[in-house]
């Protein structure tokens, strides 16, 4: 809990620093020093104490109420996604730690069995099972174990920049972004401190993203895929929660 309350309060900082006084009916002064808003300023939008945000945005050992939570997204003008995070981050109650998951057979054969590409991810964006189809496309079945996840695919290797091409920046700080609701509420545990590490050393752009503390809902889309033998790809994608393990995320693609 104690890394988790840590992210909630990088989370109130960042988004109190990006908001302009004018923006909540302030007047702006000269006399600002640092960028967006004061934390008194937020704590009076709110409806709270000065020291009782302090300490939120400190890290301390604080219980905020829903309600407080719902009053601080409203003053610091929260979209629905960092809404939502913000009260994943002051939920209450221990996680036990991360365990890779399994796929069940079942799920596993389904998966191949789809004509078009599909692969399987954990909560760590582990990608535990795939389809050929989907070797096809990202090769799946070359890379090391220790390499399936589609943040270290995405970031570290050269081949996606030359998949993505001129996209590769704007879809790798978007998955990042979405990484990091999960991420947060699991913030402190080893797998996901050992995923961090790797990314921050082999991923030059991955710092300056994560500081960022960026928060985007996962959704459906479209990807522009250049490969090496089948040309320039057009695809859908969606995700989809496996009811046997809530864990599990089936991502299925579809040519355009």
């Amino acid at each position: 809990m104690d890394a988790r309350r840590s992210e909630l309060g990088d989370f109130l900082r960042s988004r109190r620093q990006r908001l302009r006084p004018e923006s909540v009916g302030l007047q702006a002064t000269r006399r600002r020093r640092t960028p967006g808003l004061r934390r008194e300023e937020v704590a009076e939008l709110a409806g709270i104490g000065i020291d009782w945000y302090v300490r939120l945005e400190q890290g301390r050992s604080v219980n905020p109420s829903l309600a407080t939570i719902d009053a601080l997204a409203r003053a610091l003008r929260l979209g629905k996604a960092e809404h939502d995070h913000l009260r994943a981050l002051a939920r209450r109650g221990d996680r036990r730690p991360f365990q890779e998951e399994e796929v069940p057979d079942p799920i596993r054969r389904l998966v191949e069995s789809l004509p078009n590409p599909a692969y399987i991810t954990g909560r760590r964006w582990d990608v535990l099972a795939w389809n050929q189809t989907a070797d096809e496309i990202f090769a799946f079945g070359r890379m090391a174990d220790e390499d399936l996840n589609t943040l270290i695919i995405m970031l570290t290797k050269p081949a996606s920049r030359r998949v993505f091409g001129p996209a590769w920046a704007d879809e790798a700080r978007r998955m990042v972004a979405m990484f990091r609701t999960t991420h947060d509420v699991w913030a402190g545990d080893p797998a996901f401190i050992d995923l961090l590490d790797r990314l921050r050393r082999d991923s030059p752009e991955f710092p300056g993203w994560w500081k960022a503390h960026d928060i985007r809902d996962v959704a459906a889309g479209q990807k522009r895929v250049v490969h090496p033998k089948k040309g320039v790809l057009h695809f859908e994608h969606a995700s989809f929660q496996c009811n046997d393990e809530p864990g599990l995320k089936l991502v299925i693609y579809t040519p355009v």
